[in-house]
């Protein structure tokens, strides 16, 4: 086992395309996870740790040997890909032990770390098999076998479980973290599938567009993203996302208003720097107030939604600082005990959708109008260029 550290490392494909300043470090015995969207540089990132790619600039190490001029086979690291690579004229224990006989490791003792391997992930009964004789989920356990009995210092999975149905993704997922804790040995693990990050890491390192976006633990980044796009990319559903224009104490979407106390919004009004925020608020901390006729959206509801210029107006409650958008029912997904909603904002020029969840009883459906209720303490506030949270002091 051993510390894997990338200090400054870049890796230049054309101009316009580079993987920049990468810099980490994964303690010995950790399980790390890279995540971000197609295209972000994840893979080429742990191809290079592999040394199956050469980095353009930078340092690697893996323990306290620089590794950059290593080649793969002496690096002491074994890789897991998305399609397996398994041997088709080869059983299973034949690939499992393929790794260990080209280093020479004699009979008796390739045997033993096959059957260790091949108990720890319950395939002892699958050992005189060939893959084409396997379920996916076998093959996969198979292929994690063969980077076991090699004993690495290191393990490097590239998106392992993408090819695995929903409830064998979920299954291998949890036998990936058991097996993680008994072994003990670093691990890389490279996914664009958030919850997959989120369940396995104990640090996320989030990319985009080759560069760093946020490293921490997965609370953190859920609670506290660097930016818009950390923020919207970790959740399921993502976060909602509301462009709104700053008007003195006010925030003007579309035509809807939510008042503020002016004291939190200090950050903008002492600058004079922002004209505009994107507001951030998750699904899972948005209610739903039914209306069943348009009369029912009035002042008599928790806010005044009526201004004297006819725009709709939000008064914010200052008991519990909380505000309402006016929308309107547009898709529902029942997922069992709970329902996925989307809804579209009215007064808006372009269609503005926030997704929200509901129990099963409240029997939401298409086309019904209401409210959509949430904490201003619960909202995050993104600058609409550069995307960086703004750190909003409305968190209390």
């Amino acid at each position: 086992m051993a510390r894997v550290f990338l200090d400054q490392i870049y890796r230049q494909f054309s101009p316009t395309n580079t993987i920049e300043a990468i810099t980490f470090e994964v303690p010995d015995g950790a399980f790390w996870v890279l995540v971000g969207p197609s295209g972000c540089g994840k893979s080429t990132i742990l191809r290079m740790i592999a040394g199956l790619e050469t980095p353009t600039a930078g340092n690697l190490y893996i323990g306290d040997r620089q590794v950059n001029s290593v080649p793969a086979r002496a690096r002491d690291v074994a890789m897991v890909f998305q399609n397996y690579a398994l041997y088709p004229h080869m059983t299973v224990a034949e690939n499992l032990g393929f790794g260990l006989k080209l280093r020479g490791v004699d009979r008796s003792t390739l045997q033993q770390q096959v059957m260790a391997a091949a108990q720890t992930l319950g395939i002892q009964a699958l050992l005189d098999r060939k893959p084409g004789q396997l379920s996916g989920g076998q093959q996969q356990r198979v292929a994690l076998g063969r980077a076991i009995v090699r004993q690495p210092q290191v393990f490097l999975m590239d998106e392992p479980l993408s090819n695995l149905d929903a409830q064998l993704r979920d299954e291998t997922r949890a036998e990936l973290k058991l097996l993680h804790q008994k072994l003990g040995i670093t691990t890389i693990y490279v996914t664009h599938d958030q919850v997959e990050a989120m369940t396995l890491a104990d640090q996320i390192v989030v990319l985009n567009q080759g560069k760093i976006q946020q490293i921490s633990d997965p609370q953190t980044l859920y609670a506290q993203p660097d930016n818009q796009m950390v923020a919207t990319f970790l959740g399921s559903p993502p976060m909602n996302i509301l462009p709104a224009r700053i008007e003195g104490d006010r925030l003007r979407i579309g035509n809807q208003v939510i008042l503020m106390p002016q004291s939190l919004w200090a950050l903008f009004t002492s600058s004079g720097r922002l004209t505009a925020v994107n507001l951030g608020i998750r699904p899972e901390q948005v209610q739903w107030i039914h209306a069943t006729r348009s009369s029912d959206l009035s002042p008599d509801l928790p806010s005044d939604l009526l201004s004297e210029d006819r725009s709709i107006q939000q008064a914010a409650d200052q008991s519990n600082r909380s505000a309402t958008l006016i929308a309107i029912v547009t898709v529902t997904e029942p997922l069992g005990r709970e329902v996925l909603v989307r809804a579209e904002l009215s007064g808006t020029i372009e269609p503005l959708i926030l997704q929200f969840w509901a129990t099963a009883d409240q029997a939401i459906r298409v086309g019904d109008q209401g409210l959509l209720q949430f904490k201003l303490a619960d909202l995050y506030g993104f600058d609409p260029e550069t995307g960086e949270n703004l750190q909003l002091q409305l968190r209390h």
